[in-house]
């Protein structure tokens, strides 16, 4: 499993289209009658941009060998059967791997039509703990990137991770220098990335210059809606967002995530009995985390981590099956008296 409310919400920002003419209300139906939660060649409007992604989006830091090493001819092929199957965002940062995943998903999407996917990279982190968000670095890791991804153009450029970095310098350097970058064609969009939610007002309410998109992790998931009421703060701006960690850096799996995973004990706890609870109804825990973040239509995209066409398919399987609305019910339960617990990030 990659890293990542209720059907017929709609937002005019993350809107989405009908591919095919047996769509109805957003709804798909399946050989056996069933409602889907959601399809991969179904598109939605990112903010303002004009660009169209699909609801599952393709996060590569699988392929940076970020959770394992990994077989990289398997992982360009997930890359070319995701694409078959409708996925158009794929997402990377040069961080992912110290630069591998670029590397690896520049090789991949070589092969695939330009004008058909969108690529989205980060700037500003290049290790555990390299940061450098100044408009110099920022300015050639862009060509860097560009070089490694082997294309002409980069669709989306995201400030990464900017708690770790001064945020008054992302809205008066950083911002800007990609401003520049944008104006001279080289990418389409610009966004920012962080884990404490906080961050975004800050920097959007400041910048002098237009952004289009967050990427939000850990925050839209069984465990943590708190994204969810900053919605409309964003939809009121303009930004599509984006959504990723659906199963919150692993803590939502049969393992309860690594042993570094910043969770406090009570909120791994409660990870660990819905986990019991769910393999006691003979479903993975994975599966419904995934479904119940994928179910939130106002998440232009939500990135789920890929290295595999094993893992592909699972992410398919899950997103094209109704959710199991008893199930998902205990599980909440489970997690009410930790709901929205989180944990510090960067040195903001």
């Amino acid at each position: 499993w990659g890293l990542v409310g209720k059907i017929g919400r709609r937002s005019p920002l993350c809107g989405h289209r009908a591919l095919l003419s047996t769509l109805h209300d957003s709804v798909w139906f399946g050989a056996r009658g069933a409602a889907m939660v959601v399809h991969p060649r179904e598109r939605r409007a990112l903010g303002r941009t004009g660009m169209e992604v699909s609801p599952i989006g393709f996060g590569a830091s699988p392929l940076g060998g970020v959770f394992g090493s990994i077989d990289e001819s398997e992982g360009i092929r997930t890359v070319h059967e995701a694409f078959k199957a409708g996925i158009n965002l794929f997402d990377t940062s040069p961080f992912y791997g110290l630069t591998k995943s670029e590397e690896v998903l520049g090789r991949a999407i070589a092969d695939l039509p330009r004008n058909e996917i969108i690529v989205a990279t980060k700037v500003g982190r290049y290790g555990e703990t390299e940061f450098d968000f100044s408009p110099s670095r920022v300015t050639a890791s862009v060509q860097e990137s560009l070089k490694r991804l082997q294309v002409d153009y980069l669709d989306i450029v995201q400030c990464h991770d900017i708690e770790f970095g001064n945020l008054d310098q992302i809205v008066s350097e950083t911002l800007p220098a990609l401003k520049k970058l944008k104006e001279s064609g080289k990418i389409r969009a610009i966004g920012i990335t962080g884990l404490p939610l906080s961050v975004y007002p800050y920097v959007l309410d400041r910048s002098q210059v237009e952004l289009d998109l967050i990427l939000s992790y850990c925050h839209n998931c069984l465990n943590d809606t708190s994204l969810r009421d900053f919605v409309p703060y964003f939809q009121g701006k303009g930004v599509g967002i984006v959504n990723a960690s659906a199963l919150c850096m692993g803590l939502l799996t049969p393992s309860g995530g690594p042993p570094w995973h910043p969770a406090p004990e009570e909120l791994k706890s409660a990870a660990r009995r819905a986990a019991a609870l769910c393999a006691e109804r003979n479903v993975e825990l994975p599966r419904l985390a995934l479904q119940y973040a994928l179910d939130d239509r106002d998440m232009c995209s939500t990135l789920v981590g890929m290295e595999s066409v094993k893992t592909l398919k699972s992410c398919l399987s899950a997103a094209t099956e109704t959710i199991d609305e008893g199930l998902l019910n205990d599980v909440l339960e489970i997690f009410k008296t930790v709901h929205n617990v989180t944990w510090q990030s960067g040195v903001q």
